[in-house]
C-alpha cells in the first residue's frame, strides 16, 4: 500500500462514528461508514435490530409482523438486496388487488384500478360506479364542466377532491387509501407531494379525472413522492397502483432477512453492535462528542454521531446541542398490527383479494392484509385451510381501538373485524395464534407543511459539526426513501469526520 493510502487507512480506522438507533436507517448508515474502514458503534435501545422491519413466530410460522414489503421505485432497495446476496429471494405479490369495505348501501367491493390515490379517471366505470353510486357518479362528472385551477393550485388533497368530484369520491375512494397508506386524512395530504404533477395536469386537461388519466400514462409521474409501502402493513400496492403490477415487492421468508444480512455484514466489518443500550445524552468534547449511554459505562468518545431514531427521541436527544432545533412534541400516528393465524377454509378462495381498506368510521380497524393470498411464500408455509391475516388499527389523530385491550382481547377484536371485512364467519374457535405489535409511525412526509418542517430540522443539525440525522421522519416513510437518505447522510458525516480528523 502506498504511503498516502496507508495514511488514509490509518486515519479511517482511528475515526469513530456512533450511530444512535439500529433500525434500517441506522444499519445502512453504519454500513456506509464501516465499509470505508471507520470504527463504528451502533446503539439500539430495544432488544432487536431492524426497527419496523421485524419477524416473529406466530402459530409455528415465522412471519413479518412489521413491514412486509418495499416500494420498487428507483430500484434502491433491490440494489441493496443484491449487494447483500438476497436478489434471488425478492418476490412480487399477487396482483389480484384489494377491496374497500364499509361502503354505505354496498358493504364491500373491489377497489377500482386505474386511479391515483383513489381518484378515478372515469367516474362512469362500473367498478367506480358500484362504490359511489349514480348520485356520486353524476356529481363527479361535474368535474368535467368546472373551470380548471388556472390561478395557483389547490394544496390539500381533500379540498381538491371534495370541490372537484364531491364527497362520495372523497369519502369512499380517496379516504380509505390515505388512511390505509398514510394513516392520514385527505385534508392533511399535500397534493404536490403525494401526487406530483396532478395540479399541473389538472390545468392542462381541464379536469381532475382528465389529470388522473394523463398521469396514468406515465407511471413514474403517478408514483407518490412519499411511498410508504414498506412501513404500512396494508395492501398498499393495490390501493395506489395505476395498473396491476409490481409497485411493491417482498422477500421470501420475510423482510427481516434484510436485517439479518445487514447485521451479519456489519459484524464481519467489525462494527460494535449493542442492543438494549440507548443513547442518553450528547456532550461536545473538543472536535468530537462524548456519548452518554444507558449501560452505566463510561461515555463513548466519538468523532461523529449519526442519530437514526424516531422523531420524538431524536428531537429530545438533539435539542440540547442543536440550538435551532426545538424538542417539541410531534404528533405521530400510532398503529397496532395484530397478526392472526386462523383455521378458515372459507378464505381459500381469497374472497376479498389480497386485503381490505375501510371507509373511515365504518370499522374500528383501518385495513386488513390477507397475507396467505398476497404472498406465495406465506401460502406455501401454511397447511391447507390455514390462513395468515394482518389487521391494522389506528390512524392520525385516532388511538387504536386495541390500545386499552390486553393481547387476548385485541386478538379477538381483530378476528371479529377480519370476519366483517372478509364477509365470512370466523368464530373464536378458528383462531390458532396471534401476535400484536405497536408502532409509532413517522408523520407522513406528504402532509401539508411537513417537508418544510423536516428540512428546517435537518438544516439545524447540519449546522453543528460532527452530527447527522436520518430515518423516516426526515427522509420520508419507506425503505425506498430511508435507504438512499441514510447513505447520503452517512457519506456527508464520514467525509467531514475524515477531513477534520
Amino acid at each position: 500500500m502506498s504511503e498516502p493510502l496507508d495514511r488514509l487507512a490509518r486515519q479511517a480506522s482511528e475515526t469513530h462514528v456512533v450511530v444512535a438507533g439500529g433500525g434500517i436507517a441506522g444499519l445502512v448508515a453504519a454500513r456506509e461508514c464501516a465499509k470505508v474502514g471507520l470504527r463504528v458503534t451502533v446503539l439500539e435501545a430495544s432488544d432487536a435490530f431492524g426497527g419496523v422491519v421485524r419477524s416473529a413466530e406466530v402459530g409455528g410460522l415465522l412471519l413479518d409482523v412489521g413491514a412486509e414489503s418495499f416500494a420498487t421505485r428507483g430500484g434502491v432497495v433491490s440494489a441493496l438486496l443484491a449487494e447483500l446476496g438476497l436478489a434471488d429471494a425478492v418476490v412480487s405479490p399477487n396482483p389480484a388487488g384489494a377491496w374497500v369495505a364499509g361502503v354505505p348501501g354496498v358493504g364491500a367491493a373491489p377497489l377500482p384500478k386505474g386511479g391515483v390515490l383513489g381518484i378515478p379517471d372515469n367516474p362512469f366505470a362500473p367498478d367506480v360506479r358500484r362504490i359511489i353510486g349514480w348520485r356520486g357518479t353524476w356529481r363527479a362528472y361535474l368535474d368535467r364542466l368546472r373551470p380548471p385551477l388556472t390561478i395557483g393550485h389547490q394544496r390539500s388533497l381533500g379540498t381538491l377532491v371534495r370541490t372537484r368530484m364531491g364527497a362520495r369520491v372523497l369519502d369512499r375512494l380517496v379516504a380509505p387509501v390515505t388512511s390505509g397508506v398514510y394513516s392520514a386524512r385527505p385534508d392533511d395530504i399535500d397534493v404536490d407531494l403525494a401526487a406530483p404533477g396532478l395540479n399541473a395536469a389538472l390545468t392542462r386537461t381541464g379536469s381532475l379525472s382528465g389529470a388522473v388519466a394523463e398521469m396514468r400514462l406515465s407511471r413514474a409521474t403517478a408514483k407518490p413522492a412519499d411511498a410508504p409501502a414498506s412501513d404500512v402493513p396494508v395492501p398498499t400496492e393495490a390501493a395506489r397502483r395505476p395498473a396491476p403490477g409490481g409497485a411493491v415487492q417482498g422477500i421470501a421468508g420475510g423482510m427481516s432477512r434484510l436485517v439479518d444480512a445487514l447485521v451479519a455484514e456489519l459484524t464481519e466489518f467489525g462494527v460494535d453492535l449493542r442492543a438494549e443500550v440507548s443513547v442518553e445524552a450528547l456532550h461536545p468534547a473538543g472536535a468530537g462528542w462524548n456519548v452518554a449511554t444507558s449501560d452505566d459505562a463510561d461515555p463513548l468518545a466519538a468523532d461523529a454521531v449519526i442519530v437514526a431514531l424516531p422523531e420524538r427521541p431524536a428531537r429530545a436527544l438533539l435539542a440540547p446541542v442543536v440550538p435551532a432545533l426545538e424538542e417539541g412534541d410531534p404528533v405521530a400516528p400510532v398503529v397496532e398490527v395484530v397478526t392472526l393465524v386462523v383455521d378458515a377454509p372459507a378464505l381459500d378462495a381469497a374472497p376479498r383479494g389480497t386485503g381490505v381498506l375501510t371507509v373511515p368510521g365504518s370499522h374500528v380497524a383501518k385495513a386488513l392484509t390477507h397475507s396467505t393470498a398476497k404472498w406465495d411464500w406465506v401460502r406455501d408455509a401454511t397447511a391447507p385451510g390455514v390462513h395468515v391475516v394482518r389487521v391494522s388499527f389506528g390512524a392520525q389523530g385516532e388511538e387504536p381501538a386495541t390500545a386499552a385491550l390486553d393481547d387476548d382481547a385485541a386478538a379477538h377484536l381483530a378476528l371479529s373485524e377480519a370476519a366483517a371485512m372478509f364477509g365470512v364467519e370466523l368464530p373464536a374457535s378458528t383462531l390458532r395464534a396471534a401476535r400484536r405489535v405497536r408502532y409509532v409511525q413517522s408523520q407522513p412526509a406528504a402532509t401539508i407543511g411537513r417537508a418544510a418542517e423536516t428540512a428546517a430540522a435537518r438544516g439545524a443539525v447540519h449546522a453543528v459539526a460532527g452530527l447527522g440525522v436520518t430515518g423516516a421522519w426526515v427522509a420520508g416513510t419507506g425503505l425506498a426513501q430511508v435507504i438512499p437518505d441514510a447513505r447520503a447522510e452517512a457519506d456527508r458525516v464520514r467525509s467531514a469526520a475524515l477531513w477534520h480528523h
